[in-house]
C-alpha cells in the first residue's frame, strides 16, 4: 500500500467514496457538454462546406495539441495538483464553447475560425485528459478502482446516448442555444471539481529531464501488456471509426436530419451502456484476453453492417452493438492499465494513452473524412470495419501476453 491508497478496510464500492462521486459527476456534465458540442459542431460544418474533408479537420484540430505536447501533459498531471489542472482546462473550454456561440451569432460563413477555437479546445482536453484519468485511483481503494472504471466508462456512455440526442435538439433550435448549453455544463463541471476537496498527491516528478519525460513510454514499452492495449484501440477505432461520417449519413443516405443525427450519434452509447451494466452485475472474472480480441473483432464486423445499411432501424442497431463492443474493449484494456500502472508515471502513462486515444478516433475521423472524399462515405466505413477485423487478428499473434491474460486483478 502507498501513502496514496485508501485504507484497506474501505469500501469497493466507488459510490462509497464522496470525493469520486464528485469527481463522477464533473466527468459526467463535462462528457455531456462534449457530445452536445460535437454534435452541433459536425453539422454546423458540413452544413456551412457540405465537405467530408472538412468533418476531417474538426476531428484533426482537437487531436494535432494533444500529440505535440504529449510529453508536457503527462509530466504536468504527475507534478502538479491534479484537480486544479482539471479545473483550469475547463475554464479554457468555457471559454472555447463561448466563441463558438460568438461565431454562431456573427453569422460569419467561413470555417476557419471553428478550427482555431477547435484547436484551443483540444488543447484544453490534452492536458486535462491525463489528470483526470490519473486522479481517479487517488481517490479510490485498489478494491474500489476496478468499479470506479466501470462507473466511469457507463458515465461516460450515458453522456454519448443523451448528449448527442440533446445536441441534435438543441441544434434544432438553433446553434445558439447548443453552445449557450454547453458553457451551463462545464461551468458546473468546475464546481463538481471544487467540490472534490483536497486528494494527497505525491510529486513524483522533481527534476524535469528527458528521462523524465520520456517515463511513459519507457513503461508502455516495458509492458507488454499495457502497450497491445494501448495499441490495439489506436489501430483498431482508427480503422473502424465511423462516427466522423454520420452527418453525410443523417443528411445524404439516411436522410433524417438534425434530429435524427442525434439518434445516430446515440447509438453506440445505447449499446454500451446496456454492457455496461451488464459488466456491472456480471463483471470478466476469467480469459479477459481472449474476449477482448472478441468484441474488437466484433466491433469491426459491425461497423461493416452500419456501413452498407441504407435503413435507419438497422444502422442504429449496428451502431448499438458497436457501442456494447467497444464497451467491453474499454472495460478490460482501461482496466488493465491503471492496475498495471504505478501512479509514480500514471500521469504520463495516461498522456500517452490519451494520444493513443485521441489518434483512433480524432485522427480516426480525419481518416475517415479523407477516405470518404476519395472514395464516398460507405466504401470508407465498410473497408475500415474489414481494417479493424484484421487488427483484432493481428494483434492476438503479436501481443500473446495480452491474449492469455486471464483476470482483470494486475500484478501478483
Amino acid at each position: 500500500m502507498t501513502a496514496l491508497d485508501p485504507p484497506a478496510l474501505a469500501s469497493s464500492n466507488a459510490l462509497h467514496h464522496r470525493p469520486y462521486v464528485f469527481y463522477l459527476a464533473a466527468l459526467g456534465s463535462a462528457g455531456f457538454a462534449v457530445q452536445i458540442m460535437s454534435v452541433a459542431v459536425g453539422w454546423q460544418v458540413y452544413d456551412l462546406t457540405r465537405n467530408p474533408l472538412d468533418l476531417g479537420f474538426v476531428g484533426l484540430a482537437q487531436f494535432l495539441p494533444a500529440l505535440l505536447l504529449v510529453l508536457v501533459t503527462g509530466l504536468i498531471a504527475d507534478k502538479f495538483n491534479r484537480r486544479l489542472i482539471i479545473a483550469l482546462c475547463l475554464l479554457v473550454e468555457v471559454a472555447c464553447a463561448l466563441g463558438l456561440l460568438v461565431f454562431t451569432l456573427s453569422d460569419f460563413r467561413h470555417v476557419w475560425p471553428i478550427f482555431v477555437i477547435l484547436v484551443g479546445f483540444g488543447t484544453a482536453r490534452a492536458f486535462m485528459n491525463p489528470a483526470a484519468d490519473a486522479l481517479a485511483p487517488n481517490l479510490l481503494p485498489k478494491t474500489a478502482l476496478a468499479h470506479g472504471i466501470s462507473l466511469n466508462s457507463m458515465t461516460w456512455q450515458i453522456t454519448t446516448i443523451t448528449g448527442p440526442v440533446a445536441g441534435g435538439l438543441l441544434y434544432g433550435i438553433s446553434g445558439e442555444v447548443a453552445y449557450g448549453v454547453s458553457m451551463c455544463l462545464m461551468a458546473l463541471a468546475i464546481f463538481c471539481v471544487v467540490l472534490i476537496g483536497r486528494v494527497p498527491q505525491l510529486n513524483h516528478a522533481q527534476e524535469t529531464s528527458l528521462a523524465t519525460l520520456l517515463a511513459g513510454f519507457k513503461f508502455i514499452k516495458s509492458e507488454k501488456i499495457v502497450l497491445g492495449a494501448i495499441s490495439l484501440d489506436l489501430f483498431a477505432v482508427l480503422l473502424g471509426g465511423a462516427v466522423a461520417l454520420l452527418p453525410i449519413y443523417a443528411r445524404d443516405i439516411l436522410e433524417v436530419g438534425p434530429w435524427g443525427l442525434g439518434l445516430l450519434r446515440a447509438g453506440p452509447g445505447i449499446g454500451a451502456i446496456i454492457m455496461a451494466i451488464w459488466l456491472s452485475k456480471f463483471p470478466i472474472k476469467d480469459h479477459a484476453g481472449v474476449i477482448l480480441f472478441l468484441f474488437v473483432a466484433g466491433f469491426g464486423f459491425c461497423t461493416i453492417v452500419f456501413g452498407l445499411s441504407k435503413s435507419v432501424p438497422l444502422s442504429i442497431a449496428a451502431l448499438a452493438l458497436m457501442g456494447a463492443c467497444d464497451m467491453v474493449s474499454v472495460y478490460v484494456r482501461e482496466t488493465l492499465m491503471q492496475l498495471w500502472t504505478p501512479d509514480a508515471v500514471r500521469g504520463r502513462v495516461n498522456a500517452v494513452n490519451r494520444v493513443f486515444i485521441g489518434a483512433s478516433n480524432e485522427l480516426g475521423e480525419f481518416r475517415a473524412g479523407v477516405v470518404a472524399a476519395w472514395i464516398g462515405a460507405v466504401a470508407a466505413v465498410a473497408i475500415g470495419g474489414a481494417g479493424t477485423m484484421a487488427v483484432a487478428f493481428l494483434w492476438s499473434r503479436w501481443f500473446p501476453e495480452l491474449r492469455t491474460a486471464r483476470t482483470l486483478s494486475g500484478k501478483s
